[in-house]
């Protein structure tokens, strides 16, 4: 709980403070200038205006020897909404983010309409205007006649190289060429879905080693392939790689990068059914941990949770039926603090990938915490380490992948400044706005 701001000025603590009655403090093990430090946070108006050994201000939550970091960023998110709100929705998207640290999402286009003009973009942004938990971005979906001009406003553009839930297909090169060259005039990132459409199979799927076989790891090399020649027109990011090869093309290029969760920890030989059906597929045991490898090592610039749930009717369908995602938001970055605990990475390697690079990369004033950032904090106790459960997440979807992982949730998150969370129990309203270039 915060300290009362009426308590005496003239502590030995905060003895030769200065106090500002406009700014609050958060207090604890702060994760600064690349390293933990018993440090204060202040900030004023949604932004960190300084970080000190000892700061006073109106409220002061001081959370002991718990860590304090900044908010993670994921830049891929599907919150369904238009159209798919069966499945999710910006309100039970944005507050499963919440519950997991995530403090800004980048949300895809492939609803229902497709965000592909200027029109599906304004629905969009007005239906969902003050129903998000979190702060967020809109993307757009670069498809064949379609003007960019009227897509001028969205925060990045998407494309898809191959089929996917509800995507707009980008197959021809000619239009491929035009697309990023038209991207490239805006300076926006273009996040793409790299699989050779081509050389997708079609044929009976019942397991997840078939599902595999039809989406194969040269679906996804040549179409990052073909995408790395134009990465001098446009601003390249590649969607959820899923297989180590892929790393050693992007490796020393422009072009950036995601992983998710799913493919460093979750592979085709486990048991999971339709459940663990997801494109790109989970592919094998070893392309898992090398790709996990990769990512404790810092090779991997950012991670994506590529939150796409589906009702639990949807999965039960039978395999060949069910579609492809799975849900994500609210564990990914959570199940990654678990695994920096166990020793596997630094805790900079995983914000540098989590916060820092995905908000350097999408223009966004997050993702550290710094003099002039929003301030966005999520406290945790890295002792307090549980499994996962799906009747504990907020997902509209009710289901995880990840039942039994371990993880450590957050017991506080600030959303530019405002307290949002504190042990698993809401402390304001609604504030979560779209956030703009800087």
């Amino acid at each position: 709980m915060p300290r009362s701001s009426t308590r005496s000025r003239h502590t030995v603590k905060y003895s030769g403070l200065v106090p500002n009655d406009c700014m609050d403090v958060v207090e604890g093990r702060v994760f600064y200038q690349g390293r933990l430090q018993k440090a204060c946070v202040g900030y004023e108006d949604g932004l960190i205006v300084s970080v000190k050994k000892a700061l006073e201000g109106e409220e002061h939550y001081d959370f002991g020897d718990r860590l304090i970091l900044p908010g993670a960023v994921d830049p891929h998110v599907h919150f369904r909404e238009p159209g798919l709100t069966n499945k999710e929705d910006f309100l039970s998207g944005s507050l499963s983010a919440l519950f997991g640290g995530v403090t800004c999402v980048l949300e895809m286009p492939n609803t229902v309409p497709p965000v592909v003009d200027a029109e599906s973009l304004r629905e969009k942004r007005e239906r969902i205007l003050g129903r998000s938990w979190v702060d967020y971005g809109l993307f757009a979906c670069l498809s064949p006649g379609k003007d960019i001009e009227g897509l001028s406003n969205c925060h990045a553009f998407k494309i898809f190289m191959g089929s996917s839930t509800q995507s707009v297909l980008m197959r021809e090169e000619t239009d491929l060429a035009e697309a990023l060259v038209s991207a490239g005039s805006t300076d926006k990132v273009v996040s793409v879905h790299a699989e050779e459409d081509d050389m997708l199979l079609q044929k009976d799927e019942r397991f997840l080693r078939d599902h595999e076989e039809c989406r194969p790891r040269g679906a996804e090399l040549r179409a990052i392939e073909r995408l790395l020649t134009y990465q001098d027109k446009a601003r390249l990011n590649v969607c959820h790689v899923s297989c180590p090869e892929s790393l050693d093309l992007l490796k020393g290029s422009r072009t950036t990068f995601e992983v998710t969760p799913h493919h460093m920890l979750l592979d085709s030989s486990m048991d999971l059914g339709a459940w663990g059906k997801v494109n790109p597929p989970l592919r094998r045991r070893g392309d898992r941990e090398a790709l996990f490898t990769a990512f404790c090592k810092g090779e991997v610039p950012m991670l994506a949770t590529d939150h796409a749930p589906h009702a639990p009717e949807e999965k039960e369908r039978g395999f060949g039926e069910a579609p492809s995602g799975l849900p994500g938001v609210e564990t990914g970055f959570s199940m990654m603090l678990a695994l920096v605990k166990r020793g596997h990475m630094s805790l900079d390697t995983l914000l540098k990938a989590a916060s820092m690079t995905p908000a350097k990369t999408f223009g966004l004033n997050k993702g550290e915490i710094a003099e002039g950032r929003d301030a966005d904090f999520v406290v945790i106790d890295p002792r307090d380490i549980r499994k996962i459960s799906a009747r504990e997440l907020h997902s509209k979807c009710g289901w995880t992948p990840f039942e039994g992982k371990e993880a450590i949730f957050p017991q506080a998150v600030f959303l530019r400044g405002r307290m949002m969370l504190r042990d698993g129990t809401i402390m304001n309203e609604r504030c979560g706005r779209e956030v703009s270039h800087v």
